[in-house]
């Protein structure tokens, strides 16, 4: 009989410890998974689901069929460092400090990046237990303390910033005595001037062994492609594929990427416990005329503060808890961030100052967006800001594509109705000074409130 007992008791212990572990992998296998595919320079028009006609875009179609696409979705700057920044610190440039007045982001001679006080996704989503991989483009600071394994990712493989930042890879003057664009694993340099034709396959297998090395635990993977950022590359696979040219065929092989990417998420059972957002960096590159891409229906592109810089196609998937469907309020990239937090009940430290709100209301109970305003930050300067359909300019360019381009204030009102005139073509400012002085005053308000960092992209080596 005692021989039965200590043979029960043990049998319940092991029962109960059983119970205990299989409990705590139930727990982590219901934290959902995030992931952020970001393109670089992928403009408003360059998606057939978002109307472009002569590029095939099937796989990200596909997720826009069983997601969610948003019309107006827009990131915190119209260039590539500070709409980085923004994405992966919940908080706009001026305020994390990636930002210049001088030059407008990061080069190889740059001597800072994103400051160790900034709390990237990717840190708070690894202190509580998140595996967190990063691929593909930084362009956050491109050495130690800047790198992706500096600020919460586990794993990085890529390139540290713009793939036109060397001599061998650009016809501009300034480059010329920079070093040659390093392929990175972790810290570490592993090829100088990588085969930029191969660049988006191997993005794609390193992301996609990712999601299978970590499918029995909750993961982040920062997917951020190279492309369509010039100069433009792909294989020969894809090369000719495209009516749209060159152009064209770097996008369609982002799209057989994507549909990778998903097909892996399928493959491992991860489908609808994981979070995907497909977005890019800023609009379209439209100085590189058929090299660049296309704002659709938005006026201007990178680098301006109209709507086609700032307002870039958006698809978020998750079946069976986000609803599929076409969506035409404002959301941001910089709302990701709480977001993702809620999501994964993740408590934001004390402290923290936050320019993104949390939209899981709007994502998955279908109610309204969290956000109604926008503010367009160049540089220090705030020169538009957005309520509701209604946006208006403080200030504008003086010889926008030139090397004397200056900010000046704008010369008489400007004020638009975005859902009416999605172009920026009628000024309805004398029509509605009342919406005028309103604008101004969120815009004040806005500007008296922020605590500026100092502006880091107009550091450099020299």
């Amino acid at each position: 009989m005692k021989i039965l007992n200590i043979f029960s008791l043990a049998t319940a212990t092991l029962i109960s410890n059983m119970a205990t572990v299989s409990a705590k992998e139930s727990a982590e296998q219901k934290r959902p998974n995030f992931i952020i595919i970001f393109c670089d320079d992928l403009g408003y028009g360059d998606l057939s689901c978002y109307g472009n006609p002569t590029i095939r875009t099937p796989h990200i179609d596909r997720m826009a069929c069983e997601g969610m696409k948003l019309t107006q979705f827009y990131v915190g700057a119209a260039v590539s460092t500070p709409s980085r920044a923004s994405l992966l610190t919940g908080r706009l440039p001026v305020r994390n400090g990636m930002y210049g007045d001088k030059m407008t982001v990061l080069f190889p001679n740059s001597k800072g990046g994103l400051g160790q006080d900034e709390i990237t996704m990717a840190r708070l989503l690894q202190q509580n237990g998140y595996a967190t991989g990063c691929v593909g483009k930084w362009h956050l600071g491109a050495f130690s303390p800047y790198l992706p394994t500096d600020h919460g990712f586990d794993y990085y493989f890529g390139i540290p910033y713009s793939n036109d930042m060397s001599p061998a890879q650009t016809k501009w003057d300034y480059a010329k005595n920079f070093p040659p664009t390093p392929l990175m694993v972790g810290k570490e340099k592993i090829e100088d001037e990588p085969d930029q034709r191969e660049l988006t396959r191997r993005y794609t297998e390193h992301a996609t062994a990712f999601i299978r090395q970590h499918a029995a635990e909750p993961f982040f993977l920062y997917f951020a492609h190279t492309f369509p950022h010039v100069p433009l590359y792909t294989n020969d696979r894809f090369e000719g594929t495209s009516k749209r040219g060159l152009y064209g065929d770097v996008v369609e092989e982002i799209d057989w990427s994507v549909g990778e990417i998903l097909n892996a998420l399928k493959e491992n059972g991860l489908d609808d416990n994981t979070f995907v957002i497909f977005t890019s960096d800023n609009g379209p590159w439209l100085e590189m005329k058929e090299e660049g891409g296309s704002a659709g229906p938005l006026k201007d592109g990178k680098g301006t503060w109209h709507e086609g810089g700032f307002r870039v196609p958006a698809i978020i998937r998750m079946p069976g808890k986000i609803k599929p469907g076409i969506k035409d309020e404002i959301v941001a990239s910089m709302d990701l961030y709480p977001t993702m937090m809620q999501m994964a009940n993740i408590h934001l430290p004390d402290g923290l100052i936050l320019d993104g709100t949390d939209q899981s209301p709007f994502l998955f109970e279908e109610k309204s967006s969290s956000r109604d305003e926008m503010f367009y930050w160049y540089g220090s300067e705030l020169v538009a800001v957005r309520k509701g359909p209604w946006k208006y300019y403080l200030k504008e360019f003086k010889d926008r594509y030139r090397k004397t381009q200056r900010i000046v204030d704008t010369e008489f009102p400007l004020l638009y109705n975005l859902e009416t005139d999605i172009a920026e073509s009628v000024n309805k400012a004398e029509q509605y000074p009342e919406i005028v002085q309103e604008l101004i005053h969120i815009a004040t308000s806005h500007k008296k409130n922020m605590k500026m960092k100092d502006p880091v992209c107009d550091l450099s080596l020299q």
